[in-house]
């Protein structure tokens, strides 16, 4: 169980208000450099003080939408978060160079939801189902 002077640690480092967010989000408090954000709203930070943070997880996203996706990460930040990427994408000269104007904006996976993607078969069935020919009485069948 964490000490009363970690939890005041957290509070002086983020603020009351941060500090409450990421306590019922991540359970832990992170205090870093806000570094961007991207098109869902979704926060990146940075804290390179080893003191305070593992190596390797001192990068991380503050999700927008608390369903905690990965899909909900664009393909840049999640090269910026993956230590591919030395820059952060709003920073990242090459990045933003590389990236070509006609481009679709990044979009979610909604595999699940109600917006996923479900293919429909355009092609005739080999086999139909047996349709009855029904007549009115006292006219003859065919």
């Amino acid at each position: 169980m964490p000490s009363l002077a970690r939890y005041i640690r957290g509070i002086r480092a983020v603020g009351l208000k941060e500090w409450w967010h990421q306590m019922q989000y991540i359970g832990d408090v992170k205090a870093g450099t806000f570094v961007g954000s991207d098109q869902f709203g979704n926060r990146y930070f940075e804290n390179l003080n080893p003191e305070q943070e593992v190596p390797g997880r001192h990068r991380w996203v503050d999700f927008a939408q608390h369903d905690l996706n990965a899909s909900q990460v664009p393909a840049e930040w999640h090269a910026w978060l993956s230590h591919i990427r030395r820059e952060p994408p709003p920073q990242d000269v090459i990045m933003q160079n590389s990236t070509p104007s006609w481009k679709a904006p990044w979009v979610e996976n909604l595999t699940g939801t109600r917006g996923a993607y479900r293919p429909y078969n355009t092609v005739k069935p080999k086999i139909e189902a047996w349709q009855p020919k029904v007549a009115q009485r006292g006219t003859p069948l065919q």
